[in-house]
């Protein structure tokens, strides 16, 4: 397998968007590579791809390598190519060549999905990742496992199975439309500026295996208990009571958690607001040891 990236032989990367070539023809992902120093990789959100953190790549690439990987299906990644349900396992396999890239030791940087990968991705590499910065991920899974439905994840399961029907009839623009409505506030869609909605309307066909993964991952709560590193897990006072509601139980069980609330942001504040984000994010980065 041979990785490309153009780069400078100055201290500092500029960011180099970079498409892995894999001789074997295996999936590999789009990403963008900036920086020099000790390797950070930037997970994104659902409907959306690693370009919602160009600013922070830019923030953080005078002191890191700083990588932001496409997860299937989003950006310039390939598609899940796989008649099998997909897994956040799944979405970890896709980024191994990133994650050998960035080197060891590393932090993940993720959010709502992206921070979901980045928690599996941590339990399962406790000697190469160090340190995470999360803004709300979406483990569903845990607040089934703690109470049966119906519970704080009902909005989430409501809007994906209305998606669903809409994308069932050919309407992506409605599946979009309830989709981001869910996560930002009715209305929210309709104030979307149309160059952002197209690549939103071609990502919300994966709505239904983003759910799976998120509904069904097995890792107990119990399994976040051990992991023994630095967690800045970000909130958003005026996100959904799904969030919340995993948020209170992860919270809870990390045994090195910092938590941070933004009182005026809600469930896409790295997106609306990633100046006040990305501040949060590098001054953790600054205090841990990498």
């Amino acid at each position: 397998m041979t990785l490309t990236a153009a780069c400078t032989p100055s201290t500092k990367r500029p960011p180099v968007p970079t498409t892995p070539d894999n001789a074997a023809g295996q999936p590999e992902p789009y990403f963008r590579e900036a920086g020099v120093g000790p390797g950070v990789v930037c997970l994104h959100s659902n409907a959306s791809t690693s370009g919602q953190w160009r600013a922070l790549i830019d923030r953080l690439a005078p002191q890191f390598h700083v990588f932001a990987p496409d997860s299937y299906g989003a950006g310039k990644s390939p598609q899940w190519p796989s008649d099998r349900v997909i897994s956040l396992r799944d979405e970890m396999e896709l980024i191994e060549p990133v994650l050998s890239r960035a080197g060891s030791p590393l932090a993940l940087i993720g959010h709502s999905y992206g921070a979901a990968v980045a928690f599996v991705t941590a339990l399962a590499n406790p000697r190469r990742v160090h340190a995470m910065a999360l803004y709300e991920p979406t483990l569903f899974s845990l607040i089934d496992a703690e109470t049966p439905a119906p519970n704080e994840a009902e909005g989430i399961r409501k809007a994906v199975a209305d998606a669903s029907v809409a994308l069932d009839a050919g309407h992506q623009d409605a599946a979009a439309e309830r989709f981001i409505d869910y996560w930002m506030g009715t209305g929210s869609w309709k104030q979307t500026p149309e160059l952002r909605k197209s690549p939103i309307v071609a990502s919300v066909t994966n709505v239904r295996r983003w759910a799976h993964a998120l509904f069904t991952e097995p890792t107990p709560l119990t399994a976040f208990r051990s992991l023994d590193i630095p967690v800045l897990y970000m909130v958003g006072k005026r996100s959904t009571p799904s969030a919340h509601g995993v948020a209170r139980l992860l919270t809870a069980a990390l045994p090195r958690v910092e938590v941070v609330e933004f009182e005026n942001l809600g469930h896409m504040g790295p997106i609306t607001d990633p100046d006040l984000v990305n501040d949060v994010i590098a001054g953790f980065l600054e205090r841990v040891e990498l």
